[in-house]
């Protein structure tokens, strides 16, 4: 036990023993990056401190990204019980933003009756433009999922997206 406290206090030591970089210029003119100090004679020598590498991860993934640009979700639902509730768990659980619609609402009624050849069976799912599936099967939708690039599940801290105003009522 003594020894594994003792290697962490010696990495947290090396570590912040790292971080300090001096900046000097030798007598042939050579620029010189050292952790420790230079020679006492050498003037004109600068301390840095660098700062740690940041790698981006807030926000959706790359692949994500590509996916919604490319293959975005459109969910037409009503209150129709199991089926749709089901649809929604299944976006949420793979972390898939998506607009919702209610093909109820006469803004909406037009397009969705157009998507569906006169009819009003929900769920409908749009992926892109080149995708409508009717109904819900989980195995379908994953798979049209997996096709458009979508992750299989949610990323760590992923939120569903904001769906529209009043959508879904």
């Amino acid at each position: 036990m003594k020894s594994l406290v003792m290697m962490i206090l010696l990495g947290l030591v090396t570590t912040a023993h790292a971080a300090q970089v001096y900046e000097w210029v030798d007598e042939k003119g050579v620029k010189q990056y050292t952790q420790q100090p230079p020679p006492p004679h050498i003037k004109n020598v600068q301390q840095k401190r660098l700062t740690t590498s940041v790698v981006e991860t807030r926000g959706p993934s790359y692949s994500m990204q590509q996916a919604m640009k490319n293959f975005p979700v459109t969910l037409y639902i009503t209150d129709c019980g199991d089926p749709c509730k089901s649809a929604r768990a299944h976006l949420a659980r793979r972390g898939i933003p998506f607009t919702e619609k209610n093909p109820q609402k006469p803004e909406e009624t037009d397009h969705f009756r157009k998507l569906t050849g006169g009819g009003m069976e929900v769920p409908l799912l749009l992926i892109g433009e080149q995708r409508t599936l009717k109904g819900y099967l989980e195995a379908e939708w994953d798979a049209a999922f997996d096709q458009a690039g979508y992750p299989s599940t949610a990323g760590p801290g992923a939120k569903r997206a904001a769906t529209a105003p009043g959508a879904g009522k």
